[in-house]
């Protein structure tokens, strides 16, 4: 069992104040992308993009080719950094494996992104990348730039603006309709391919409202507060290991491939 306490690299994350910073000079993409995000991410446009894509019926790809496609994706919602996905998931995955954590977690961190093929399909980035948060309930107000959520419609609908919403007390997460992205498509694409605890970083990696704000525990239950520990495990990994001098994919391609050879299927169904 992986240790979870606290490793080099999340020690050093308490000196980076300066990640995630919505308020820097040239954020405006940010900003219209958070716009965009807030403001169609509704209770029914999920359920449409859920029965949409879970079908997963628009092409055959290897992993190593989804991954490859990142190659062209920079994440407009991200304030950090501005390289291809492929080097942030390089980064990630090559921390985790500094600190000596189990294959399964290092290849967690190489494909937690790889949702973001949604983008190759013609989905706009605010409804793949960007935090995370639950629909069809009240919107935390610790959400990023929660003023924009004044033009979602279900902000004014009362079945869906109250504190439970549509959900019961303590319902658990699985219950729970997240704003679509890549974080929910990834998970129902390899949930029977990694341990459960790799599956939490990957479906909720970018719910911050939850995992870095104590935000929604009224929905929470028993399960998600055991895993909750290793989604924020994960998440110094994810955002600290950012830098502008990526690892270089040439000499560690062979080492990932035998790695998502051992847990991945030859073929995904996208």
């Amino acid at each position: 069992m992986t240790d979870l306490s606290p490793t080099p690299l999340m020690a050093q994350a308490a000196d980076r104040a300066a990640y995630r910073d919505y308020a820097q000079p040239g954020i405006d993409r940010v900003r219209e992308f958070y716009r965009a995000n807030h403001q169609h991410q509704t209770y029914d446009f999920v359920l449409a993009k859920k029965a949409k894509w879970l079908q997963f019926q628009q092409r055959e790809m290897s992993p190593w080719d989804a991954l490859d496609y990142l190659n062209t994706l920079v994440d407009e919602s991200d304030p950090d950094i501005h390289l291809p996905q492929i080097s942030h998931l390089l980064q990630t995955a090559e921390a985790i494996r500094a600190d000596g954590h189990p294959d399964w977690f290092v290849l967690t961190g190489f494909v937690h992104d790889l949702g973001k093929v949604l983008c190759l399909f013609g989905e706009p980035q605010w409804a793949v990348v960007g935090d995370t948060f639950p629909v069809g309930c009240r919107h935390s107000d610790r959400i990023v730039y929660p003023e924009f959520f004044a033009a979602n419609p279900d902000s004014a609908d009362p079945r869906y603006n109250t504190e439970q919403g549509v959900y019961q007390p303590h319902c658990g997460l699985d219950r729970v309709h997240m704003s679509w992205g890549h974080d929910e498509y990834l998970y129902h694409l390899l949930k029977d391919c990694l341990p459960q605890a790799g599956l939490y970083m990957i479906r909720y990696h970018s719910f911050y409202p939850w995992h870095r704000e104590g935000q929604y525990r009224h929905l929470t239950d028993a399960q998600d507060e055991a895993y909750l520990p290793w989604v924020q495990k994960f998440n110094p990994y994810d955002l600290y290991s950012k830098n502008p001098r990526p690892p270089v994919l040439a000499e560690l391609k062979p080492y990932y491939e035998d790695l998502m050879a051992k847990y991945l299927p030859a073929t995904l169904r996208l």
